[in-house]
């Protein structure tokens, strides 16, 4: 489940005002938001990579390792290419990192451009249905035999969506939250606090002890649903 993206920035922003430190406007909260998502985002893999290299004797490495899977898996998509050019197949324009290639159930088998030089060659390599390959260059992807011209789809990342808190403006000239103009944060729910300790960062504010945040939020959910009864 996604991670609110109300309830972050009128955290922050009650926050913000308890510090006396000003106001964040949502243009600067969607783009700070953004990027603070996408930072805890790519920062999924160094953290994967590094429990990958020690050793697994840990009680709960494979918690650790399960839950950071769980975390990526919310960016895993497939998707069927719809569009050919003369190059190759164009890519889903959210596109973080190709992972498996798929045609009629066969994964595909990636080659460089020396290999497929030597592949093309002899008849034993030569790519067919049953065993095709494919180039992956200047973001395309380029399938051979040239034959196949539907059936391919891809396994992938995606980029975090960019957040926005939408809103309309009322008579007074105040922000009011429009949950069908807004894109919440695609992170995991657990990354809940840590986004609004981040999104403060750079907003100049440093919270040392996260129930200061956890207070706040809660405070922020009990008024949304005090407004809604």
């Amino acid at each position: 489940m996604a991670v609110n993206v109300d309830t972050v920035y009128k955290t922050v922003l009650l926050i913000l005002n308890k510090e006396q430190r000003g106001y964040m406007t949502p243009d600067e909260f969607n783009k700070i938001g953004t990027q603070v998502q996408l930072e805890i985002y790519l920062k999924y893999f160094e953290d994967l990579n590094q429990l990958l290299r020690v050793p697994q004797t840990d009680l709960d490495y494979a918690d650790r390792v399960d839950l950071l899977d769980e975390k990526i898996a919310i960016f895993k998509r497939n998707q069927l290419l719809s569009t050919l050019t003369i190059n190759g197949y164009i890519l889903p324009s959210d596109l973080q990192e190709l992972g498996s290639v798929i045609y009629n159930n066969i994964e595909m088998q990636r080659v460089q451009r020396n290999e497929f030089y030597n592949l093309y060659r002899s008849k034993l390599t030569k790519p067919s249905d049953a065993y095709p390959i494919y180039l992956y260059e200047n973001s395309l992807i380029k399938v051979f035999p040239e034959t196949i011209v539907a059936g391919v789809s891809v396994n992938y990342l995606k980029f975090p969506t960019p957040v926005v808190w939408g809103f309309t403006v009322e008579n007074l000239g105040n922000y009011k939250y429009n949950s069908v103009l807004s894109t919440n944060f695609e992170l995991h729910q657990s990354e809940q606090t840590e986004l609004v300790i981040r999104i403060l960062e750079y907003a100049g504010i440093v919270i040392r002890d996260p129930q200061v945040i956890q207070i706040a939020s809660q405070k922020v959910q009990q008024d949304n649903m005090n407004e809604k009864q």
